[in-house]
């Protein structure tokens, strides 16, 4: 890897909400574009997205990620997007070696960038010719693991990755209001400021919202959620915790909050 980078780059969690907002323009999406605007230009983005939820750890290692429409649905014209940034085979086998003896497996040729990744990036990084990896989440692995391998992470920061978490704190489908579109229900915003005075105030202690009396409703399937415990583990690593990037609600049970760990350390 080349020598280190001072200051070491940020780190960030998007509340991506659903695949239009690639198409959109809004509160969220302006703080995404002014976030990638403000903060040097990354060697690499290791995303890792609610979307990718298996029974491994791997990441992208091809050298030319397809873009991934993981949804149906929605207007074709969500179906033309392409974000056809380059992979980073070499840099994925870096990682592979910077997580040991954490196992992470290369995958050559079965995924690609998905919604959770590519909604975001066409906003904070419109000419998609920075290379881009996706880690995966593994399934069947415990909150503390996604804790832990976030702060195995940092090392990439001082490398020039700029890593991006995308899910939703809150995440709910099953409960939206398409007549709400910028409300949240109460046990959704109750839960969402509890998350937030962890990352703000104490990122380590996360997993603590296990036992939040909203947490089922909240988090109804884990995979939207963990995503911000590899913030939480990258705060962690760096003894501080994460500011607040933009925050909001969209349809009562969904939180569209988004967090930023700063490039000071």
């Amino acid at each position: 890897m080349p020598a280190n980078l001072t200051p070491p780059m940020p780190a960030v969690f998007i509340g991506h909400g659903t695949p239009m907002n690639a198409l959109e323009h809004n509160a969220y999406t302006d703080a995404w574009t002014s976030f990638a605007q403000s903060i040097p230009r990354p060697r690499a983005i290791l995303a890792i997205s609610a979307h990718w939820y298996i029974n491994a750890t791997a990441i992208t290692a091809m050298s030319a990620p397809k873009t991934i429409h993981d949804f149906f649905g929605f207007p074709d014209e969500l179906f033309a997007v392409r974000y056809p940034a380059p992979g980073d085979p070499e840099l994925a086998e870096q990682i592979v070696d910077v997580v040991k003896p954490t196992w992470v497996g290369l995958d050559l040729d079965s995924w690609g960038l998905d919604h959770g990744t590519w909604s975001v990036l066409v906003h904070m990084f419109p000419e998609a010719d920075i290379p881009v990896l996706q880690l995966s989440i593994d399934a069947g692995k415990p909150f503390d693991y996604h804790v832990a391998l976030g702060a195995q992470l940092a090392e990439l920061r001082q490398q020039g990755v700029l890593i991006v978490a995308s899910g939703n704190v809150v995440h709910n489908l099953g409960l939206l209001e398409w007549s709400r579109p910028d409300a949240g229900f109460d046990w959704a915003r109750d839960f969402n400021e509890a998350a937030k005075r962890l990352m703000t105030d104490d990122p380590g202690q996360i997993n603590g919202l296990r036992d939040h009396d909203h947490f089922r409703l909240a988090v109804p399937t884990p995979d939207h959620f963990i995503p911000l415990l590899y913030l939480a583990g990258l705060a962690s690593a760096a003894g501080r915790g994460a500011e607040v990037l933009v925050d909001g609600y969209a349809m009562g049970s969904l939180s569209m909050t988004s967090y930023a760990l700063a490039a000071t350390g």
